[in-house]
């Protein structure tokens, strides 16, 4: 979905997330892309809450340092809703229904599904195919958020003098980013069902794929600064020195692994579990999964994919959205490698923003 839509030649996306601010640029290369800049600049504990931005001049400027850390020269740029922040729905019109009769109609639609008066919402919706069974009818799906959402996404990117051109919607940034994971799916994500799994800070966004499309999403509250927290509290450790010591596992104690990380990962398995059989019970139509990748900062944790694997007997691995990808001397070849995984939302943003 996409409330602001130009088409640049290259376009940032930047990921704000509860932890931190992430930009990445891409350039399109004929059929593939190029990476040209990439930077993360963290935030403080308020800045956002729950998707919620609650200081647009702090995260602005986090934006602006960003920026200025990549050095691109780029200026258009494409920004998420959290899923939870957006209300969406599949419904069903008539076929043949010219662009202002969609329009028009899909406003006497929208007001049957949206709890707000519709003048408070942003609304947008997209076609996507007939109707099984039918062929008078076609699928659209709509989707509708507070203004105010976007509206805090736009004043952060203009505080940042960035020019907003994107303001879409997770779930459909991971499948749009999914473009760049087929050679980790069987049969290049053709006739299969894969679930990507990004692992947050504060939650977990579940995007479940059939023929490279978004058929399921959900998200959970249940992220990375879970396990910042108990070894914080378990160590004494401040909150930067605990975030350290869980990307490296060095300076704690012998008991670490057992006591606080396998537990942890034990929680996330069960997670992941939750959201594959309410997949299962909902839409069994698409059949098992058949591969998950896992993104965000808590997949590249080791044995965070074995232990899912193991315990799920699905096949398991980190996403490797950049594997083969052309980068720029601007980037940093190794923090991008390291940092791979946590930058699918800024990928997929990066895309939709030049396509």
């Amino acid at each position: 979905m996409a409330w602001f839509n130009r088409k640049p030649s290259s376009a940032l996306g930047i990921d704000i997330s509860t932890s931190a601010v992430k930009l990445l640029e891409l350039k399109k290369q004929g059929a593939s892309y190029r990476v040209e800049s990439y930077a993360a600049v963290p935030l403080p504990d308020d800045a956002v809450v729950d998707h919620q931005i609650k200081d647009i001049e702090l995260v602005g400027t986090a934006i602006a340092d960003a920026i200025q850390k990549s050095r691109t020269k780029t200026k258009h740029a494409a920004v998420a809703l959290g899923g939870a922040q957006v209300i969406s729905k599949v419904i069903s019109m008539p076929v043949g229904l010219s662009e202002d009769e969609l329009e028009q109609q899909i406003d006497i639609e929208a007001e049957h599904y949206i709890p707000f008066p519709l003048e408070e919402v942003n609304l947008d919706f997209t076609v996507l195919g007939p109707v099984d069974g039918d062929d008078t009818q076609v699928e659209v799906l709509l989707v509708a958020c507070r203004t105010e959402q976007v509206d805090q996404r736009v004043a952060v990117l203009e505080h940042a003098n960035a020019i907003p051109s994107v303001v879409d919607v997770e779930p459909y940034v991971l499948e749009n980013a999914a473009q760049l994971l087929t050679d980790q799916m069987p049969n290049n994500g053709q006739d299969t069902t894969v679930a990507l799994f990004d692992i947050g800070a504060m939650s977990t966004s579940a995007t479940i794929l059939h023929n490279l499309v978004s058929v399921y999403s959900r998200v959970q509250m249940f992220g990375g600064r879970q396990l910042t927290d108990e070894i914080m509290e378990r160590y004494e450790l401040s909150f930067a020195e605990a975030g350290l010591a869980k990307k490296t596992g060095e300076g704690l104690p012998e008991g670490y692994e057992q006591e606080i990380l396998q537990p942890f990962i034990a929680d996330l398995v069960q997670v992941v579990n939750r959201v594959l059989q309410l997949f299962y019970s909902s839409t069994p139509r698409y059949g098992k999964v058949e591969k998950i990748l896992l993104a965000g900062g808590v997949s590249t944790m080791p044995g965070v994919a074995e232990m899912i694997q193991a315990h799920l007997d699905v096949p398991c691995e980190v996403a490797k959205p950049f594997a083969g990808m052309e980068v720029s001397t601007h980037s940093n070849p190794k923090a991008l490698e390291r940092d791979m995984p946590a930058l699918m939302i800024a990928a997929g943003l990066a895309m939709r923003g030049i396509q």
